[in-house]
């Protein structure tokens, strides 16, 4: 018996599914090779991607239908543009019905097959017509007077006399286009299609050894991971991926990493002011795969992006209380990781969102994975600060020693305001205010168990929302106010020892 190819039908016998298409044998189905051209695929981070291809083809004189095989099975088919020389393009179709056991089963529903036994002891084959009733959770055949199970039949498979119409073997673009005159040319095919992703991971080995306060050094590489599950593989692609959210492509509002509640993540101190030599596409970066490669289907690719040694670095430790926040046992504080990306002595590249996984030497000189934490598209010049994890030998406990009403304060004792009324003259009114001042005293207490010194940046929030007018008449450190909403102390801790930081408030809340 002639058979064009064999695979097991769903269910627990081994029961086979065989087609059969003439007398002589035949390659299978699918053919090995592709029919794309020359490809270049633009990627963006929304699973998004832009795919061009050229083929130089011959579509004949007159009216011709054109097939493209070997598309994007999630083709945008709305998307496509095709140049044909001398030629006018009139309709296009996209075939993406693909052949596979279930779907050649779904259409023989209601045909007659030849349903095959093969004797276990002899091998001898013997065949009988079937009729295929249903192919729902289990295909069932009409044999004779009595309905079978195909998955109980045991020793058996369904032969078929042929494909029928609608199934295609590769997803295929099909274009019916009036050539003007053959002859082979070059035809350029451009589609968006889903099912292309790409993300940036960064490994960054940290090395503090020798370095006073926290100040290190910083190797960091950079990879791209790809994954295609457009059901097409493209082979020796030119690949070309784009850094920035392309807008209003999916509703999602972007592709970057996300956070808990769905919120991007922070630790970008301050954004750089730099100009790369990266190229740029409106108002993203291109970062081109260098040479060509090969996107398989379902396959997961990684190409290195980046690769920068003995950048500056610094290990701070970090620590946030809310207004009139206390507790009543030490918290540690963050372990944060700072460094820039300029050009002077930073990694000096924009960088892609994606991971940022951190490591340090071990005393055996081993790296260890300390922390990782997301960053956000990242321009030249910044400034990032990578909270990696809490420590575990520096601490801190604030709390409330007290909160006294101030009597004699007179911030605000009457409020004036201009009364328009309309038809009549302005008028002033002056208005007598009773507002309550309070003086809050916190105090920090910092501890350190680690042989070496540490600075730990304690930044006390909360001091501007929409009923305080926030002063610092007193405090044992002096701070830095960061913004109207932040103070910033930074507290050198001794090594095993501990540092006490007072400070006054005076608030009219």
């Amino acid at each position: 018996m002639n058979r064009l190819a064999r695979s097991k039908v769903f269910g627990a016998a081994a029961a086979w599914l065989v087609i059969t298409a003439g007398a002589a044998q035949a390659e299978p189905i699918v053919p090995a090779g592709t029919a794309q051209g020359d490809v270049s695929v633009t990627i963006y981070t929304n699973d998004l991607a832009l795919i061009e291809d050229v083929r130089r083809i011959d579509p004949g004189h007159g009216l011709v239908d054109l097939p493209f095989p070997d598309v994007s099975a999630a083709i945008k088919p709305e998307t496509v543009t095709l140049s044909v020389p001398g030629a006018t393009i009139l309709e296009q179709n996209f075939d993406y019905d693909l052949l596979s056991p279930a779907r050649l089963l779904d259409k023989a529903v209601g045909q007659t097959v030849s349903l095959v036994h093969t004797n276990p002891t002899s091998g001898v084959d013997s065949a009988e017509p079937a009729k295929v009733l249903a192919n729902n959770n289990g295909t069932l055949l009409q044999v004779g007077d009595h309905i079978e199970v195909l998955g109980d039949i045991g020793h058996s498979r369904l032969v078929f006399p042929g494909l029928p119409p609608g199934l295609m073997a590769r997803p295929t673009l099909s274009v019916r286009l009036d050539s003007a005159h053959g002859g082979t040319r070059p035809v350029t095919l451009s589609y968006l299609s889903h099912g292309f992703s790409w993300k940036a991971d960064y490994v960054a080995l940290f090395d503090q050894s020798g370095g006073a306060d926290g100040a290190g050094k910083i190797d960091v590489q950079g990879w791209i991971t790809l994954n295609n599950t457009t059901g097409t593989g493209f082979a020796n692609a030119r690949v070309m991926l784009v850094a920035g959210d392309a807008a209003n492509t999916l509703g999602d509002g972007g592709g970057g990493p996300r956070g808990r509640f769905g919120m991007r993540p922070q630790p970008m101190e301050q954004a750089g002011t730099e100009s790369g030599g990266r190229e740029r596409l409106g108002d993203f970066y291109l970062y081109p795969i260098a040479g060509r490669t090969t996107l398989n289907n379902a396959q997961q690719k990684q190409v290195s992006f980046l690769d920068v040694k003995g950048a500056s670095a610094r290990k701070v430790y970090a620590f946030r209380n809310g207004w009139l926040g206390q507790s009543d046992a030490p918290q540690s504080a963050k372990s944060v990781l700072r460094f820039s990306t300029d050009g002077k002595d930073g990694l000096g590249d924009a960088l892609p969102a994606g991971m940022v996984r951190v490591y340090t030497r071990d005393a055996r000189g081993q790296p260890q994975f300390i922390g990782e934490q997301a960053i956000d598209h990242t321009p030249r010049g910044s400034t990032l600060a990578l909270p990696i994890g809490d420590a575990f030998d520096v601490k801190v406990q604030p709390t409330l020693v007290g909160r006294a009403r101030i009597d004699l304060g007179e911030w605000q004792r009457t409020a004036r305001y201009r009364v328009t009324t309309e038809g009549q003259a302005p008028r002033i009114t002056t208005v007598d205010t009773a507002v309550t001042h309070w003086q809050t005293t916190m105090k920090y207490r910092l501890t350190n168990a680690t042989p070496a010194p540490v600075t730990v940046e304690l930044t006390q929030a909360g001091l501007d929302n929409a009923w305080q007018d926030t002063r610092v008449p007193s405090e044992t450190l002096a701070g830095e106010q960061r913004s109207p909403d932040e103070r910033l102390w930074r507290v050198t801790v001794p090594a095993q020892g501990e540092t006490v930081l007072t400070v006054v408030f005076d608030t009219h809340n």
